[in-house]
């Protein structure tokens, strides 16, 4: 087995090789990983190896449709096969024999079969927004592949593919469902290992702060309303940025919503989101939030543009609806809040706020929809102090308001219950 320095290369490197086109000339980045330049002139990604006192060469695929990245996990796993004495080029003919008999071993097919059983655990929202994110970006690139004949090689380029929009919680989040979709795959016997595991090294790592970023005081969050207001933005990831704001509601729930939850010309402007859209989906009744004036406005002439059917936010693309990493890049890129604040943030911005100046803990827990750390709490969980929750979202909406013009803090008249 081919030893020496690992990981001499670059990315510019490579790209400065392949440019030059010199065939047969080869360039390594250690531990028998190299890149060859061909008779018709394509960089390939080979792997020296020796077994049983015999050298031999594996393929992997052309630079740079095989990333470096992905070129040195297919290193990683053809070590591990050679660790346990099995020939990777040979273990490669006989994956490929057993897979090609059956057309119902495809990756899609399998996914489809676990995508159906996680249905019945998951939230309708859940799942919907997760076989999206299969026949977007999985299926076109690995779905016709037979199963076990998917490498950690192929994993890793689709997952690079979806990083490369700058979305990385959306790329993690795929690559945990690949890692269900091959546990599956390995309880059914349809492969021996699971390719996703290794992909995992070719996302960044993402800090962990704890808490997700937010902003804490109001002046802070009027200046995000006010730069929000000016930016280059499309009228759909506006309001949903507005909605987010003034009802500390997730994202998710904001870019799924539809007209009909809406009840906008009630005494009191309500927006009642079904409970098997919720993360919590187990309570007996629907989520209801008080709408302040300040946003019911909007609201009713944002209906006047779109009619009021369907979706609230429609995708200017031409699909269902916009999608959260449209709003989460905004505050992550245009407006350079990345490690500051969040759309997640408004929900940290409202619960803290909302105590400081005297709401009652049970209420706000309520007007966010968590999950209650006590009896007493979970006994209110019936839609009770609903007219409490009216006067907390009335008097957000009039600070959120004031703080966007710049004005102070209104204090309460009354400290609330």
């Amino acid at each position: 087995m081919a030893g020496g320095i690992f990981n001499r290369l670059s990315d510019k490197a490579c790209k400065a090789f392949v440019a030059q086109r010199v065939y047969g000339k080869k360039l390594a980045d250690g531990g028998g990983l190299y890149l060859l330049i061909t008779p018709a002139g394509s960089a390939s990604w080979r792997i020296k190896y020796r077994i049983e006192g015999r050298e031999k060469t594996y393929s992997i695929g052309n630079y740079p449709e095989v990333s470096l990245a992905a070129a040195r996990v297919e290193l990683g796993e053809v070590k591990a096969m050679l660790r346990e004495h099995k020939d990777p080029v040979i273990q490669r003919r006989i994956n490929r024999a057993e897979t090609s008999a059956s057309s119902d071993n495809t990756f899609e097919f399998v996914a489809g079969e676990w995508l159906g059983m996680k249905q019945k655990e998951w939230s309708a929202g859940h799942y919907t927004k997760s076989a999206r994110a299969f026949e977007r970006d999985i299926y076109p690139a690995i779905g016709k592949l037979p199963i076990a004949s998917i490498t950690p090689a192929i994993v890793a380029k689709t997952i690079e593919d979806v990083h490369k929009r700058d979305v990385l919680e959306t790329a993690t989040r795929i690559l945990q469902h690949l890692n269900g979709v091959f546990r599956y795959a390995q309880a059914k016997g349809l492969c021996r290992d699971n390719p996703a595991l290794p992909a995992r090294e070719i996302l960044p790592r993402k800090k962990d702060t704890g808490r997700m970023s937010a902003l804490l005081d109001f002046a802070a969050l009027g200046d995000v309303l006010r730069r929000a207001d000016i930016a280059r933005l499309s009228l759909s990831v506006r309001m949903a940025h507005r909605l987010c704001a003034f009802t500390a509601m997730r994202i998710g729930n904001v870019v799924n919503a539809e007209w009909k939850e809406f009840y906008l010309d009630d005494e009191q402007a309500v927006w009642i989101v079904p409970r098997v859209k919720m993360k919590v989906t187990t309570r007996p009744i629907d989520h209801r939030i008080p709408l302040s004036p300040e946003i019911a406005g909007e609201l009713r002439h944002w209906r006047e543009i779109f009619g009021g059917k369907g979706f609230v936010f429609p995708s200017p693309q031409g699909g269902k609806h916009i999608g959260r990493e449209a709003i989460e890049k905004v505050y992550r890129v245009t407006l350079a809040l990345g490690g500051k604040h969040s759309p997640h943030g408004w929900r940290s911005a409202f619960s803290t706020l909302a105590r400081d100046h005297g709401f009652a803990r049970d209420v706000v827990e309520l007007a966010l929809d968590h999950v209650h750390d006590n009896e007493v709490a979970r006994a209110y969980d019936r839609g009770e102090r609903f007219d409490e929750r009216v006067k907390l979202f009335q008097w957000w909406g009039k600070q959120l308001a004031a703080a966007q013009r710049g004005a102070a803090v209104i204090p309460l008249k009354t400290k609330a219950a």
